[in-house]
């Protein structure tokens, strides 16, 4: 019970966008939904932490992919906790606690996260290695396959777990892609500011924003085909929020502002 307290307490100062569809779920899926957003979290974290040199990143995010490689009915988080800490004493609370997290998803679905944690913990020591070098479309399809198209998988795994959802998978890829080319979108002036582009080469706004809407497309149908129940609940809230913005980015806003985003997701639990 502390720790579930604890998970939800650090969730919220690290993303209410996502601690709202949280709260709303059920005792069991709400659990491993919170352990797997708080571990993905925790490597997002170490991927786009700004005081650290690409190479501890990498050494910082392996570390983890192998711990959660070598559990078997646990993880010792005191452990891997000290480990990275002691690479590093720059790491926010979320990363630190990885393991914690871990631990919180229930025993029946809780190796699958682990999966997922580790394999998403490799696949950003790859991008931090090559510097995040998107040259080609099929640098962004794997960029966005790596960091949330592999995440709208295990959401399904999670939804078919909890009480059989089935749910379309290439559907599940394009809702964490187009997720992510919103972000990608968002973010370019900061990227671009620490010397990183997502943007392929030769291609400009529209093109990515072309990206976003096709990849978005895929997140409808994946969202309408989901039957009344928590899955539902849960994805309907990132989804519009991720057309809001592109909507707003289209009349000239930077992003979403905080007084829209509120009231749509008010909207949007209101029933």
């Amino acid at each position: 019970m502390e720790l579930r307290k604890s998970a939800l307490e650090v969730l919220q100062e690290t993303s209410r966008t996502f601690y709202i569809p949280i709260i709303r779920l059920p005792s069991g899926l709400q659990e491993a939904v919170s352990s797997a957003y708080l571990c993905m979290r925790a490597i997002d974290q170490i991927e786009d932490h700004p005081d650290l040199d690409n190479a501890l990143k990498v050494r910082l995010l392996q570390t983890i992919s192998l711990a959660f490689q070598a559990a078997t009915d646990t993880i010792d988080a005191e452990a891997l906790a000290a480990e990275l800490c002691q690479q590093t004493s720059l790491l926010e609370e979320v990363s630190i606690r990885i393991g914690e997290w871990a631990m919180l998803a229930p025993g029946a679905i809780a190796p699958r996260v682990w999966d997922a944690s580790a394999a998403m913990a490799d696949r950003m020591a790859y991008w931090v290695d090559r510097n995040w070098a998107i040259e080609t479309t099929a640098d962004l399809d794997r960029y966005t396959f790596s960091v949330a198209g592999t995440v709208g998988l295990l959401l399904s795994d999670l939804w078919a777990w909890h009480d059989g959802t089935t749910t379309n998978r290439t559907h599940a890829i394009g809702f964490g892609r187009g997720l992510q080319a919103v972000n990608i979108l968002r973010n370019q002036a900061e990227d671009l500011e620490r010397g990183v582009s997502f943007f392929p080469e030769g291609w400009d706004y529209e093109r990515m924003y072309a990206y976003a809407q096709g990849n978005l497309s895929l997140a409808d149908a994946y969202t309408h085909a989901l039957p009344l129940g928590p899955a539902l609940d849960f994805c309907q809230i990132p989804l519009a929020l991720a057309h809001a913005t592109l909507d707003a980015m289209a009349h000239g806003e930077a992003k979403l502002s905080r007084t829209k985003v509120i009231a749509l997701v008010e909207q949007l639990t209101s029933s």
